[in-house]
């Protein structure tokens, strides 16, 4: 029990800011919080946060910690609920963001079937590239697709999500084949408005930048997927946008040997206490969806 009580403050702390806010959750005084974070890093014999009368940082272990921390109290609360709530049924109204592009075709379709299949639950979807504040703007849940940043926010990996880059067999025969990210400065490169680069992995397997340039650029990735099918360049996309016009031949992956490691699709949320249970229903229920070996080739049929 001590050491569950360590790991919630330690949680509690991290994603509230401070000593005093924890506290103040727990109905406790910030001395008792600040015994317990003492205690788990003497159990654990690492440093996991910098604490300063103005602020709290997390080390690098601390944040590694943070997120295994929030998915097991996430998975113990999935499990009291699945014990305790019997029979009750996900009910109430349910506000759900995630990006356009993605949200069009992996989330909105399963939003109506969530809704089928629960009829007292009713849903506000948003479909915004935006990064939205969930607290502020009173969203229960955020899709998003690529590398968090906020650990503020509880998150749950639903899938994995691969990138390539790809162009028309047309540009191809046109331009040829590029060999490494070196020779992308010899092509015309379809760029995300204020993109920093395409991610590829080096020799050693880390990550690696590389600045692309071309004569065309929009900030909607939708666009930029439609000018590759069109041959107008090289388009770096999330696979399950292209899988589709991959299978058919409109589009071809280059640079395969080069690609980064996948980040994830996670659903985001603000608090894991109290999370209610259409919440909760809701992302177990994408979580299944996405785990299935067959989604993913049902959800993008090669009509267009």
């Amino acid at each position: 029990m001590d050491q569950l009580k360590q790991i919630e403050s330690f949680v509690s702390v991290s994603t509230r800011g401070s000593l005093s806010a924890a506290a103040r959750a727990e109905g406790v005084t910030p001395a008792v919080i600040g015994r317990r974070l003492d205690a788990l890093e003497h159990r654990l014999g690492v440093k996991l946060m910098v604490r300063t009368t103005r602020s709290i940082t997390l080390t690098f272990e601390g944040s590694a910690f943070l997120e295994d921390c929030q998915r097991i109290l996430n998975d113990l609360s999935n499990a009291e609920a699945s014990v305790t709530l019997g029979g009750v049924k996900p009910s109430g109204h349910l506000r759900v963001s995630a990006p356009a592009g993605f949200g069009r075709r992996h989330v909105a379709p399963l939003v109506r079937d969530f809704l089928r299949a629960n009829p007292d639950v009713t849903c506000t979807l948003d479909l915004t590239d935006r990064l939205v504040d969930l607290v502020n703007e009173g969203i229960d849940c955020a899709i998003r697709v690529g590398d968090l940043a906020d650990s503020s926010l509880v998150s749950v990996r639903l899938a994995e999500n691969r990138r390539v880059v790809v162009a028309s067999p047309d540009y191809l025969a046109r331009h040829g084949v590029p060999a490494s990210p070196a020779d992308l400065h010899d092509h015309v490169c379809l760029a995300l408005g204020q993109q920093r680069g395409w991610q590829f992995a080096n020799d050693g397997g880390n990550a690696v930048m590389v600045k692309v340039d071309g004569r065309l650029e929009c900030n909607d990735g939708a666009v930029l997927h439609e000018w590759a099918v069109a041959g107008e360049g090289l388009a770096w996309r999330s696979l399950w946008e292209v899988a589709a016009d991959l299978r058919a031949g409109r589009l071809v992956s280059v640079l395969d040997d080069f690609a980064a490691p996948a980040n994830g699709v996670h659903a985001v949320f603000p608090h894991r206490r109290n999370l209610a249970l259409r919440v909760r229903a809701f992302i177990d229920y994408l979580k299944s969806c996405y785990g299935r070996a067959d989604y993913w080739l049902e959800a993008a049929p090669d009509g267009r």
